[in-house]
């Protein structure tokens, strides 16, 4: 039996930046490797949702643990 979090837990601080090909690129700095794109904005963001979903899904399959979302943003 897999067990799911409501998407509301699943919510992550992420980094949008454009990238070199004119795509935006969506990080998620607390799932290492958690990489998307888009051409828009709001297609980076969609896409970074389905993306944290399935990870943390595949995590769950696993018996692995969810690492907490414990990104501090500083600005240097």
């Amino acid at each position: 039996m897999t067990v799911t979090k409501p998407q509301a837990e699943s919510k992550r601080k992420v980094l949008l930046y454009p990238g070199e090909d004119g795509y935006f690129v969506v990080e998620v700095p607390s799932l290492p490797g958690c990489i998307s794109q888009g051409k828009t904005r709001e297609e980076a963001l969609a896409n970074i949702e389905e993306a944290i979903a399935l990870y943390i899904e595949i995590l769950q399959e696993q018996g692995q643990p969810i690492p907490e979302d414990r990104v501090e943003v500083v600005l240097v």
